[in-house]
């Protein structure tokens, strides 16, 4: 058993673990990794990913030769890496994304390098030499398992695809709420270990923000169903009770994503939204969407948004095909928002 100096870099897919239990890491230790075990490790070399997240944000530099926690997850990103958790300890694993998850890369985007490669020079243990895994610490523990009354009004945030507007729509509905004198809490419920997304959220007026990694996930590929509606219950039973509240939801990557496509079709989640906001990079995206929601899920948006809501011309298109309203999340008119969403 090793020490880990007090200086090492805790990153966000750690978020749930308390820096005091960090102490130590055993290199003799041969178990298979799960979701969520923490291991102590170096960068070999130097690939995509050359920031990495700290548990509080902060962006770390990497150097070959900087040592870190990295925590082991899955994870699924089409403009990156399909990684999975691999089914024995190696000697080294690869970075997944910058808020320090780990495995071994399955499939990647042509368009980007490779992944930075970590050395693993052990598991991160406790003072009594266990294993440390985010999933036996979670932050967030509702008060009742029930809800008698009607809770918040829920506006979820879903896409096309990852990086299709989602989280900037989500901030400016929280935007638009918090400045009418409303009260509004955020939370982005699947995705890979990354703080920016619900702290932008947070700057945009949201009181209380969460993640997965509130409840001991470093991502959330391959859950099972049955875990992703207990966590998204724990967040709506936590911080959505108040009928006059709101709360602001997005799922991550697009609707034919795994997860997404099963929250969507969950009865316990489709009744409690109160308007449904849909993000495309393009008009045909929007239109392709429509079709698939409708189609697929028996869904109507009631507002169009993200990347496309952004051009002036992109909105012409939209407008031959659809008149659902166009919530243009950059521009922020907080009045106009509300009356889309409120």
């Amino acid at each position: 058993m090793e020490k880990i100096k007090s200086n090492c870099i805790i990153p966000s897919a750690a978020f749930s673990i308390p820096k005091s239990l960090i102490k130590q890491y055993d290199n003799s230790i041969k178990k298979s990794p799960e979701v969520g075990d923490l291991i102590y490790g170096e960068i070999f070399e130097l690939g995509h990913h050359q920031l990495v997240e700290s548990r509080f944000a902060r962006l770390h530099t990497l150097n070959v030769g900087t040592r870190s926690i990295f925590v082991f997850g899955n994870r699924y990103a089409p403009d990156q890496f399909e990684g999975l958790v691999p089914d024995s300890i190696e000697d080294h694993v690869d970075l997944f994304s910058r808020g320090g998850v780990i495995g071994k890369v399955n499939i990647q985007n042509q368009l980007i390098g490779v992944a930075t490669k970590v050395r693993v020079l052990g598991y991160a243990c406790d003072a009594r030499g266990n294993v440390i895994n985010t999933k036996n610490h979670v932050l967030l523990q509702p008060k009742n398992i029930t809800r008698k009354k009607r809770g918040a009004k829920t506006i979820l945030c879903i896409g096309t695809s990852m990086n299709s507007g989602k989280t900037h729509a989500a901030a400016a509905c929280c935007y638009a709420i918090s400045s009418i004198g409303k009260r509004v809490r955020a939370a982005k419920m699947t995705g890979t270990a990354s703080l920016k997304d619900i702290l932008l959220m947070n700057d945009c007026g949201a009181e209380h923000i969460a993640d997965f990694t509130y409840f001991g996930y470093p991502s959330t590929y391959l859950m099972e169903p049955e875990q992703l509606l207990q966590m998204y219950h724990s967040f709506d039973l936590k911080y959505g009770n108040n009928p006059n509240n709101y709360l602001v939801i997005e799922f991550a990557d697009g609707i034919f994503q795994r997860e997404t496509a099963m929250l969507l079709k969950m009865p316990e989640i489709r009744k409690r939204i109160h308007k449904l906001i849909f993000c495309a990079s393009d008009s045909t995206g929007v239109f392709g969407g429509l079709q698939i929601l409708k189609e697929q899920f028996d869904l109507i948006p009631d507002a169009i948004s993200g990347l496309c809501s952004s051009s002036p011309l992109a909105m012409r298109e939209i407008q031959i095909f659809s008149d659902l309203p166009i919530l243009q999340s950059m521009e922020k008119d907080f009045h106009r928002i509300f009356n889309i969403i409120g």
